[in-house]
Formats: C-alpha cells, sequence, structure tokens
C-alpha cells in the first residue's frame, strides 16, 4: 500500500475513532471494523468489485448495505462514504490504523505469537502478562501463528520488535556466533 493510501487510511480512522470515543462505542466500533476485515478477508473479489471501473457508485452502496447492514449506522455510513469518495480500497488499513488507535487508548498492543502447537487461553494470559510489560502495555492482543519449524518455544512479534524464544532461532544464534569465532 502506497504511502499515500496510509496517510489518508490513517485520517478516516481517526476521524472514525473521535467519533466512536465521543459516543463511547470504540469497542463496539473495533469489534464491527474486525467483521468488515474478515468479510474482506474471506472474499477477495469483494474488494475486485469495489475496484472495478465499471462498476458504479450505486451498485457499490447496494452490496455495502447487502454485506454490512448488520452493522451500526457509523460502520455503515463510514463505507458508504468510502464507496462515495472511491476510497474502499483503503478499508483494511483504514481497520488497521483505527484498531492501532483503540489498543493505545486500552494500553494494550497486537501480538502475534509464533508456537509449535496452538496456545492455550491460559498460555496466552501468562505470555500476555509477561510481555506487555516489557513493551509498556497493560495486556496483549495475541493473535497465536501455529509454526511447525520453530522446533519448540515461541517467538513473540509485537509491532517491529521481536522476542525469539524459539529452538531454531537459538540454534541460528550458536550458528552465526561459531561461524563468526571460525572466521
Amino acid at each position: 500500500m502506497s504511502r499515500e493510501y496510509e496517510v489518508v487510511a490513517k485520517r478516516y480512522a481517526e476521524a472514525l475513532f473521535d467519533l466512536a470515543n465521543e459516543n463511547q462505542i470504540v469497542s463496539q466500533i473495533e469489534d464491527e471494523l474486525a467483521v468488515v476485515k474478515e468479510v474482506f478477508n474471506k472474499n477477495p473479489q469483494l474488494m475486485e468489485f469495489f475496484r472495478h471501473p465499471k462498476v458504479t457508485t450505486d451498485e457499490k452502496k447496494k452490496v455495502i448495505f447487502t454485506s454490512f447492514g448488520e452493522l451500526s449506522d457509523t460502520v455503515r455510513n463510514t463505507m458508504l462514504l468510502l464507496a462515495d469518495r472511491n476510497r474502499i480500497e483503503i478499508t483494511p488499513e483504514l481497520i488497521d490504523q483505527y484498531t492501532k488507535l483503540a489498543n493505545d487508548q486500552q494500553g494494550v498492543a497486537a501480538a502475534k505469537v509464533y508456537s509449535v502447537n496452538p496456545l492455550s487461553d491460559e498460555e496466552q494470559a501468562r505470555i500476555s502478562d509477561v510481555f506487555a510489560k516489557r513493551v509498556g502495555k497493560e495486556k496483549l492482543s495475541i493473535e497465536n501463528v501455529v509454526d511447525p519449524d520453530l522446533i519448540g518455544g515461541i517467538k513473540v512479534r509485537i509491532g517491529n520488535r521481536i522476542f525469539d524464544g524459539s529452538v531454531s532461532g537459538k540454534l541460528e544464534r550458536m550458528k552465526r556466533q561459531l561461524v563468526s569465532a571460525k572466521g
């Protein structure tokens, strides 16, 4: 996504966040935006439809009402506004930006935790407790990614920080140390 898209998406996300904050519905809007993102992720042809130059704005609006009719007026009107302004393609980035704003307000950081097997809720809670403190947050919103290549242990990615406690990571570090000691 181009830098321009990111800037525009951030502007829309901030406006939506301010509106949600004013009406005390930040979490509700975040949940609804997660549904929108899931719909777009599961139906890539939907974004192609919105991008198609021969599809009229009215046709796009009908699809928005059909696909997202159960959502709040706030989210639906945001989608309609994006369709009016021919900016529906920024929706995924807008959702990511909104989620960051909501997380910052709630003291939450988004984290990807890579593990060999799916983590239990208890394991995720323990990881959240330990790593949230390291990044100055109250808790983590964890997305667990199963990666058998890790061999064992976990790897945690929070923003641009990576905490690698995996067996494969440790083996790679040992390999680098041995190679550098040899030279």
